[in-house]
């Protein structure tokens, strides 16, 4: 099966979403309009391959962190929410700089994380 990826879940052509392991999302920097693949095993297994990334742009932002614990990163005047399995393999923290990828066109709502410069107090 082939789909979208929507920052979290990969959309189908069926219509259906199919759940993306955040630590595969995160490790792979799968941003949105990326397109996967979706192989089902025999075994019930899914395995995704990221096989047309849509172009990128990098920038680089504060990262805050709300009251219920979700990641945002505020750049060039907007913010993009990120996977917190992302932030937290950076042992990132509110405040920190972080560098993102996020679609060259089109609007977004999620970014990948690419890096986290933590901050020095």
């Amino acid at each position: 099966i082939e789909g979208v990826f929507d920052g979290e879940n990969m959309s189908g052509p069926d219509g259906k979403q199919y759940s993306v392991p955040a630590n595969y999302a995160s490790k792979s920097k799968l941003v949105e309009g990326d397109i996967l693949k979706l192989t089902i095993t025999a075994t019930g297994t899914f395995v995704y391959k990221q096989i047309n990334p849509i172009e990128r742009v990098r920038l680089v932002g504060q990262l805050r962190q709300d009251a219920i614990g979700a990641f945002t990163v505020h750049a060039e005047g907007r913010q993009w929410r990120v996977l917190t399995a992302s932030v937290t393999y950076f042992k990132g923290q509110s405040g920190d700089e972080a560098v993102i990828l996020v679609p060259k066109i089109g609007d977004s709502k999620w970014a990948a994380v690419e890096n986290v410069v933590r901050q020095q107090f």
